[in-house]
């Protein structure tokens, strides 16, 4: 993401969003009130002569604002919509007043005004703007004949996977069974190299299997095996993937990295309530008290619940008296442990009754 316009006094950014993690940032510093506008695409329809009913109109391109009402990122279809009642555009084309939905492309330009930007939106963009400029991280989870991938995302974790192999058990005679293991490395290492700017290689699983598979890349893929570790895990599969980012392995390898942040923080929170510490506070009612009085040292709260409680000004509160804030992703293993806590949930300086 790069910024290629600001305007601190009319509050106006100009934002290129490069990737899709990039539209899930913006996902959440965009938000119901704000004006957004871009190039948009829409049908208008030919209203004069003969030509009504039949006509499906004909698609124009024109820049267009509204004001925001609704914010919808798809994750699966990696598409940011925003919908609201339309304050600028080409009157002889759409009625102002009506309402559209602008759909966030890559590589378009789309502006952005707020009447005032809070400091958590702030650091959000600055957060998305570096994080651009980071390469990603992915874990290589092993098992017999089985490799699951998991792409270090913004957002959280993109599976890719199971990658099957045709690999028979040590105890089955098999005289193509070395051939068949090779033919099964290679087809994993396929996979990874579909993906540019991997900056480290995390190779996990309960056997020995990822360390074979580590050997194999020193031998012949040297350039993978010097961006690579190898990580100990109890199960495999999507689950040896959770395992590794609670392990902090990937935040030891990428400090910057925001999923191993976000599950670290959300694991040392579960920590403090297991332990039945008094200085915590969970769900909706308490942690807005504890915002109030001024005790909360560090927030934790699901994105989803950014806007749909109208979050804003209290985590500008927590960041105004020294507490730290932090948006937990609701797309991770760590988010939906922090939604059933009510969403939200803080460490307090000192203890509340």
């Amino acid at each position: 993401m790069k910024i290629i316009n600001e305007d601190e006094k009319e509050g106006i950014v100009e934002i290129v969003p490069e990737t899709l993690d990039d539209l899930w940032h913006l996902s959440h510093i965009v938000e119901v009130g704000d004006n957004a506008s871009s190039k948009t695409t829409r049908r208008i329809q030919d209203n004069t002569g003969d030509k009504l009913r039949s006509d499906r109109g004909v698609k124009k391109t024109f820049y267009l604002g509204l004001d925001v009402e609704n914010v919808s990122f798809h994750l699966f279809t990696g598409k940011l919509r925003l919908t609201g009642v339309i304050t600028r555009g080409p009157e002889d084309l759409i009625p102002l007043g009506s309402h559209h939905t602008l759909e966030v492309k890559l590589n378009t330009p789309i502006t952005i005004k707020k009447e005032r930007w809070p400091k958590w939106a702030i650091k959000r963009l600055n957060q998305a703007i570096d994080a651009s400029k980071k390469l990603s991280a992915i874990i290589v989870v092993l098992e017999d004949d089985t490799a699951t991938l998991g792409l270090m995302r913004q957002y959280g974790i993109e599976y890719y996977g199971p990658i099957k192999g045709n690999v028979s058990g040590k105890r089955i005679i098999d005289k193509n069974r070395q051939k068949n293991i090779v033919q099964f490395y290679e087809k994993v290492i396929e996979s990874i190299r579909k993906f540019d700017s991997i900056q480290n290689i995390v190779i996990a699983g309960p056997g020995f299997v990822k360390n074979d598979f580590y050997d194999y890349l020193k031998d012949n893929h040297d350039d993978l095996a010097k961006i690579s570790i190898i990580e100990a895990t109890g199960s495999g599969g999507r689950n040896g993937i959770s395992e590794v980012l609670k392990k902090g392995t990937v935040e030891k390898l990428t400090a910057e990295n925001r999923v191993a942040l976000e599950m670290s923080a959300v694991d040392n929170l579960l920590t403090k309530i297991a332990k039945n510490s008094s200085k915590i506070a969970y769900g909706l009612k308490e942690t807005k008290n504890a915002i109030n009085l001024g005790a909360v040292s560090e927030l934790l709260i699901l994105d989803t619940k950014v806007a749909s409680e109208n979050m804003g000004e209290a985590m500008e509160m927590v960041e105004n008296m020294k507490g730290e804030v932090m948006v937990i992703s609701s797309e991770h293993e760590g988010g939906k442990q922090l939604e059933s806590l009510g969403g939200m949930a803080a460490i307090l300086r000192y203890e509340i009754n």
